[in-house]
């Protein structure tokens, strides 16, 4: 009995840590919807006379909510979704009254309408509730499509939330982008070790870990779209494009190496079934992971950008088989040749154009 409370109780604590860290991130997002709720109302009411503005909230609430991706387009896809399901409830309230038929049928036709204009499940549910929302609700007394109005001046306002107060994604792509790259320095670091113990017992461990980092480079450009869609369109954030842009580079390396370092694994997993140390692979891999951890660095250091090129140059001009393997190791050398394009990609990470950075490899 005692184990199971303490283990309660451990689960109790990981609970309210993750809470209260997920809490404290979103502080920005809800200062953000606090301030798009109440301006969006108060425009309805005040500025349009509308004694029951509910639509101006929830259009604001569904456009911006918490999702990572704040893109000002995605904004705007929800905002359209949201107010064509408002706007539809309304024609069919007007045409034929208030009802049970007549809630289906709103539902129906937008769930339809949703569909045809967006691929995301997402759009077609939001844009339904608002649509079943306007016809349960009572008729306004300001007149017809007067919910689509204040759906309008909610969706605006998302807007212009996104550009005047924003939430700084930027973040959020420097965190995606530090875990992506720990994650790689982890898996060359994990062969490395293999090849020194001359054991592939734990090479199909690492080869599993190197398959699952595509969600993590999914989340990466995903925050790092938001941040630059964000950025483009934000006085305040503006001054952080080039920045951005630079990661939007770095990204698409790390993107190609990381397929690349793939199938570097599944080869070694091949190569290391004899069982024999393999201390010159060890040692360029090495190198590798330490260049590697040199770029994560230099997103807190763009001064270092400069050093990581080095790195990865002077494990570039090692890149010839005959030249670490003079006596014509055929299987090592295979290894060599995959790891020629890893490196090549991971130069272009840090800046270098494809043509610079393959004539910094050796010639075969």
């Amino acid at each position: 009995m005692g184990g199971i409370s303490k283990h309660w109780r451990a689960r109790a604590r990981l609970f309210a840590r993750a809470g209260a860290a997920r809490s404290a991130g979103s502080a920005l997002p809800i200062v953000q919807l606090v301030i798009a709720v109440v301006a969006s109302y108060a425009i309805a009411y005040y500025l349009f006379g509308h004694l029951t503005p509910v639509t101006a909230a929830t259009v604001t609430l569904s456009s911006l909510g918490f999702v990572r991706d704040a893109r000002p387009l995605r904004v705007l896809e929800t905002a359209i979704g949201v107010t064509l399901g408002i706007t539809l409830s309304e024609v069919i309230l007007l045409v034929a009254g208030q009802g049970l038929w007549q809630l289906a049928l709103a539902v129906v036709i937008t769930l339809f309408a949703a569909r045809f204009f967006s691929p995301a499940p997402g759009f077609a549910i939001v844009a339904a509730s608002q649509s079943a929302l306007v016809a349960i609700l009572p008729v306004a007394a300001s007149g017809p499509f007067t919910r689509t109005v204040d759906g309008v001046v909610g969706g605006v306002v998302a807007l212009l939330l996104t550009a005047l107060v924003p939430r700084d994604a930027r973040r959020v792509a420097h965190a995606d982008a530090k875990r992506v790259l720990s994650t790689f320095t982890r898996i060359v670091e994990g062969l490395v070790a293999e090849l020194r113990r001359g054991d592939e017992s734990d090479i199909g461990r690492v080869l599993l870990e190197a398959r699952s980092t595509q969600p993590l480079m999914d989340q990466w450009r995903g925050s790092l779209d938001s941040a630059i869609g964000i950025a483009k369109i934000s006085p305040f954030l503006r001054r952080g494009l080039p920045e951005l842009a630079r990661q939007n580079v770095m990204l698409g390396g790390v993107d190609l190496a990381l397929r690349d370092l793939r199938v570097v694994t599944r080869r070694l997993g091949v190569v290391m079934r004899d069982g024999r140390p393999r201390h010159e692979l060890a040692d360029l891999l090495s190198a590798l992971a330490g260049a590697v951890r040199l770029l994560e660095q230099s997103l807190d250091d763009p001064a270092a950008r400069p050093l990581v090129r080095q790195n990865l140059i002077l494990v570039a001009v090692k890149l010839r088989p005959e030249l670490l393997f003079p006596d014509s190791a055929v299987v090592e050398g295979s290894v060599v040749m995959e790891l020629r394009p890893l490196v090549m990609d991971l130069l272009t990470a840090t800046g270098l154009t494809p043509d610079k950075a393959r004539a910094a490899l050796p010639t075969l």
